[in-house]
C-alpha cells in the first residue's frame, strides 16, 4: 500500500531551525519535495534576525542548540510584540524520554514531532498547525505526530 500525505492550500514558508546541518539538509528535501520554501537558520539568534526580517507560515525547531535553546527561543518568539509571536511552532527532538509531547504547548510549541523524522508525521504536524480546521485531518495540537 503507498503512502498517502496531507495535501496543502498553496506552498508554505517554512523556518527550520536546528544547529545540525544535516537535520536542516533532509527537512529542507523534505519540504522542498512537497513544494514548500525552507528557510534554515543554525541557531535561536539567527531565527530571531530572519522571523524581524520576513514573515513564516510555521517554524520547526530543534529543541537542543548550543547556546540559546529551542525552548528559550519559542519564549522569545511568543514574547515578541507582533503578529510574530503567533507563528505556529513544531518541535523537533531526538530526545523523547525527559519530555512527554502533552508538555510542549506549554512551553509555547503548537505541536511535536519526533528525531527520526517521518515524512508523514512532519507533513501532518504542518497541517495540523497551519490550517487548524482542515476537515482531513482534525487533530489536536500537542499529540504525536509520529504516527505514519
Amino acid at each position: 500500500m503507498s503512502q498517502t500525505y496531507p495535501t496543502f492550500d498553496r506552498s508554505l514558508v517554512i523556518l527550520h531551525v536546528d544547529d545540525d546541518p544535516m537535520n536542516l539538509r533532509v527537512v529542507e528535501e523534505i519540504l522542498t519535495a512537497f513544494h514548500h520554501i525552507a528557510v534554515k537558520a543554525a541557531s535561536g539568534p539567527e531565527a530571531l534576525q530572519l522571523i524581524a526580517e520576513r514573515p513564516f507560515d510555521a517554524i520547526l525547531m530543534d529543541i537542543h542548540m548550543p547556546g540559546m535553546s529551542g525552548i528559550e527561543t519559542v519564549a522569545q518568539i511568543r514574547g515578541l510584540p507582533g503578529a510574530e509571536r503567533a507563528i505556529p511552532i513544531i518541535a523537533l527532538t531526538a530526545d523523547v524520554l525527559s519530555r512527554h509531547p502533552s508538555e510542549y504547548p506549554a512551553l509555547g510549541f503548537n505541536d511535536f514531532v519526533p528525531k527520526p523524522i517521518l515524512v508523514s508525521g512532519l507533513l501532518e504536524a504542518i497541517k495540523r498547525a497551519c490550517e487548524p480546521d482542515a476537515a482531513a485531518h482534525p487533530a489536536k495540537a500537542g499529540k504525536s505526530a509520529n504516527a505514519a
